[in-house]
């Protein structure tokens, strides 16, 4: 069950970087709850519950505030129900035209082929700093 597990998140990423929202969404439980790193921009609503929290929250201003923004994950750990993704960001913040490349971690949890818990970890300083706020 586990490879299943890396399976369903490795497509979340796919997803992403094609602008798939439908299979996001479809990836995503009913009752997800979505946790973005403290001091990130988008901790303000932390945690989003539910898909369209997600979608409105997180995602819609993703790809409205940065330009060519990514998650590019470079390994996926394997530890069951969960999986732990390490890889970077990657984008450039429309308000300002600065640039990022920090690192991220993501611990995603998986019940049933859905995701039911994702746990952001990244260089916060790096962000605030593309998006000027240091």
């Amino acid at each position: 069950m586990s490879q299943e597990n890396v399976a369903t998140v490795r497509r979340l990423y796919e997803a992403f970087a094609a602008g798939d929202v439908e299979t996001i969404l479809a990836l995503l439980s009913p009752d997800i709850e979505w946790h973005e790193a403290e001091n990130f921009p988008y901790a303000d609503n932390s945690p989003y519950r539910g898909p369209e929290a997600v979608l409105t929250g997180v995602f819609g201003r993703l790809g409205t505030e940065w330009d060519k923004f990514g998650a590019h994950p470079e390994e996926f750990l394997d530890a069951g129900d969960t999986v732990v993704v390490l890889g970077r960001y990657s984008g450039t913040c429309v308000a300002t035209g600065n640039a990022m490349n920090p690192e991220m971690a993501h611990v995603i949890r998986v019940s049933d082929g859905l995701i039911t818990s994702f746990r952001q970890y990244t260089d916060t300083l790096a962000v605030a700093r593309a998006t000027g706020n240091v």
